[in-house]
């Protein structure tokens, strides 16, 4: 079996390594390279850049997005960004919360959301975690209900990473509480402006406010 990469994807690899070399800033290049974590403002100036390319989301449906590329472009894509001292994509929205709405999501919601986890103009965060329920997630206390005609989320959540930034959350919250702890969970998305949620930084022994 021959591993070895064709003539095209050796030519697709130099196209990323050129991209990235001569459109990366260099203050952010120089800061990741010596190290230090990117600000917000810098991974969003690298997203939009990307986003002009066509190549924020690349992993995504043609039609919200995506490239088209194969398993192996989108490695090669991978590896040379990180070669590259580039700030990878948020996660939250670009690998998590963006699947999950364009594969299950209704026409409005793609149409609302997508556009804007490409570009990063609306930043996500993720709600799983709780004190008491980070590797064993079926134990989240968080509870939704519904009252009227729309829901009541009570709960906290933790290591919230990036919440600080985040315009909106997507939350797991107990809807059924007859069920084994495993089932009667829904996943919501939330403003984080609406009213009731607060915020609270967590500073870690490397004395950084990352979660929250």
């Amino acid at each position: 079996m021959d591993l070895s990469f064709t003539a095209e994807e050796l030519a697709f690899r130099e196209e990323i390594r050129n991209f990235v070399a001569n459109n990366l800033p260099a203050s952010i290049r120089d800061k990741l390279a010596s190290g230090r974590h990117p600000s917000r403002d810098d991974i969003v100036n690298w997203t939009r850049i990307l986003h002009g390319k066509g190549w924020s989301v690349p992993h995504w449906p043609v039609e919200w997005g995506g490239t088209g590329w194969s398993a192996v472009q989108l490695s090669i894509f991978q590896d040379e960004i990180q070669a590259g001292h580039a700030p990878e994509s948020l996660a939250f929205g670009t690998s998590m919360v963006g699947p999950v709405i364009y594969t299950f999501g209704s026409q409005a919601q793609k149409e609302r959301f997508l556009p804007h986890i490409a570009d990063l103009t609306e930043w996500w965060c993720q709600g799983f975690s709780e004190p008491g329920a980070g590797s064993d997630l079926a134990g989240l206390r968080t509870e939704a209900k519904l009252e009227g005609d729309h829901w009541v989320i009570n709960g906290q959540k933790t290591w919230t990473t990036l919440a600080q930034y985040a315009d909106w959350i997507f939350v797991l919250a107990r809807t059924d509480a007859t069920v084994k702890k495993q089932e009667g969970i829904s996943f919501f998305f939330c403003d984080m402006m609406t009213p009731g949620v607060t915020v609270r930084p967590i500073q870690t022994i490397d004395g950084g406010f990352v979660v929250n």
